[in-house]
């Protein structure tokens, strides 16, 4: 497989090197072909590369010569889409660079949505989403509804991949309303992932729903090749709902498929819940290869999500019981390289992925079976060790629990003088330059607006976005978003997200009961999607945990 993908790489190569330097010329029998007649021809060689090559370049050199931008960023387009992996984003380059030149915003955000979508193809995600704002400065420019529910659609995936699962969903329940008319393929895709949200959150019945319906979907628009996404889905979701022998069949059934789509982050994904499956069936050693797989496609495509990263926990508990410290070093290894590239990706993760598996430990851990490895015969020296780092461990976790108390306890005190400061201070109205380009009427209507909005504590409502809440003020999202920007110093999910915290504190202050509550409870008072993000979100903006700030109000209102 790989000396025909490097033979495929070669062609290509050469064949654009060819090209580039202006020695290509379209063979006679093509000269007066149609574009349409070209591409019928391009279609119809699609697994020969070979064959397609002299359409594909002979549809890219017509569209050069006659100086028609269109077809010219298509035609990188058509020899991007046959190109192999390696060469996507070359052309992808030569697309935006094309259509730079046409001063067609149209044109230019189609091509920059186009190359973000090859980034995620190739889970480069940081870079998709590079593209795909840059596509939006274009897009928002034009009327075309097509291309922006193009890029929300993709921009909901991308918000999938970072766990933002509501606001993903509110993106994809819209593109399913506007491609369900006339647009089939994107509509059957906007509901797979519309499945794979509904599963992450834990709506395992709503997820079953969505994939059966878009089954029934594939059947009635006859688009056959979109049902093995479906069924992968389901699978998934059958694990969560501990259905483990069905799950590894859908799976399995689906994985073939997605290799020869060569989908390696679905493959991928197949692989970690088989091995899940078998896992919990207590088939360990059925689970075990399906596992290696998954560790195969990161060590080669780079790819790992963050609910893959627990295969490498089972993994190192499962050779440390079965004293193979060799494996449990290489996979301890595979971690701490996994924690690296999620780091990178996922700064908002770091929290959470360090209190399911402390990086400090996972080092002091690779330490001792690293000494145990050189020191077999030393029984003795080995006990010692094992002791000392234990010791170490425990300076080291007492050290840090009295210091975060410390420094818990200033960011409180340092809370409660600002908030009484803040108190006192009479409120100035806003003396900020206007914005140029936003009528005052409208910058007056819309602050008017966000005051009645603070005001009556709309923001405690769920799923709120920008979309909606400019709706809501009969507005647009740009100026709703540059007025907050401008006179609350604040992004959109920022500023929701403080008015809700400083709700929460309020209460707490003042209720006797809210102190009483869980994070589940505070979260579903103030209108976080998730308890998670909520105690996130709650420890940035006031530097301690909820349970640190009830007790201190606790102590103050018992003095």
């Amino acid at each position: 497989m790989k000396r025909i993908e490097l033979l495929l790489s070669l062609l290509f190569i050469s064949h654009f090197v060819f090209s580039q330097k202006g020695n290509f010329k379209i063979p006679d029998s093509l000269q007066t072909k149609s574009y349409n007649y070209l591409e019928e021809r391009i279609d119809q060689f699609e697994t020969d590369s070979s064959k397609a090559a002299v359409y594909l370049y002979s549809y890219l050199h017509k569209a050069q010569k006659e100086q028609k931008w269109n077809e010219i960023v298509k035609g990188y387009q058509n020899l991007m889409h046959a190109s192999p992996e390696k060469l996507r984003t070359k052309f992808a380059d030569s697309m935006v660079y094309v259509a730079k030149k046409s001063n067609d915003n149209k044109l230019i955000g189609s091509a920059y949505l186009t190359k973000g979508i090859v980034y995620y193809s190739l889970k480069r995600h940081n870079s998709a989403l590079d593209n795909y704002l840059t596509a939006n400065n274009y897009i928002s420019r034009t009327n075309d509804d097509y291309l922006v529910y193009k890029l929300k659609y993709h921009i909901a995936l991308v918000k999938y991949y970072l766990g933002y699962y509501d606001e993903a969903i509110s993106l994809l329940k819209e593109c399913i309303s506007y491609f369900k008319k006339e647009q089939p393929r994107p509509y059957l895709n906007s509901l797979h992932s519309l499945g794979l949200c509904y599963n992450r959150k834990g709506n395992y019945g709503l997820c079953t729903e969505t994939n059966s319906l878009g089954l029934k979907e594939c059947k009635s628009f006859g688009i056959k090749e979109m049902e093995v996404y479906f069924i992968h889905s389901e699978g998934i979701n059958d694990y969560f709902k501990k259905n483990y022998t069905l799950s590894i069949k859908n799976i399995q059934s689906s994985i073939d498929e997605m290799k020869e789509k060569k989908d390696f982050g679905n493959e991928s994904v197949g692989y970690f819940y088989i091995g899940k499956s078998y896992w919990e069936l207590r088939k360990f050693e059925l689970a075990i290869p399906y596992f290696k797989k998954v560790d195969y496609l990161f060590n080669t495509k780079g790819y790992l999500r963050p609910d893959l990263r627990e295969m490498y926990e089972l993994l190192i508990n499962y050779y440390k019981n079965n004293e193979n410290p060799k494996l449990q070093l290489y996979y301890i290894d595979q971690l701490l390289k996994a924690d690296r590239v999620l780091n990178d990706t996922f700064k908002y993760l770091v929290g959470k992925i360090n209190k399911e598996y402390q990086t400090q430990e996972l080092v002091l851990e690779k330490e001792k079976i690293q000494i145990q490895l050189q020191n077999k015969s030393y029984n003795y020296s080995k006990l010692v060790i094992f002791t000392s780092l234990l010791f170490l461990c425990f300076l080291f976790m007492t050290f840090r629990y009295y210091r975060n108390r410390k420094l818990y306890q200033k960011n409180y005190d340092e809370w409660m003088l600002n908030s009484n400061d803040e108190i006192n201070k009479p409120r100035q109205k806003n003396e900020k330059p206007a914005i140029l380009d936003i009528n005052p009427d409208t910058v007056s209507f819309i602050l008017k607006q966000l005051e009645k909005f603070e005001r009556e504590k709309k923001f405690i409502q769920k799923d709120w976005n920008l979309s909606k809440l400019s709706t809501a003020f009969n507005s647009n999202p740009r100026y709703l978003s540059n007025i907050i920007r401008h006179y609350r110093d604040k992004v959109f999910t920022e500023y929701i997200n403080d008015l809700r915290i400083d709700y929460i504190i309020s209460l707490l202050q003042s209720n006797e009961k809210a102190r009483n509550f869980k994070n589940k409870a505070l979260a579903e008072e103030a209108g976080f999607s998730s308890t998670q993000l909520f105690a996130q979100v709650f420890k940035a903006k006031t530097g301690m945990p909820t349970a640190f700030f009830i007790k201190q109000i606790r102590k103050e209102k018992h003095l």
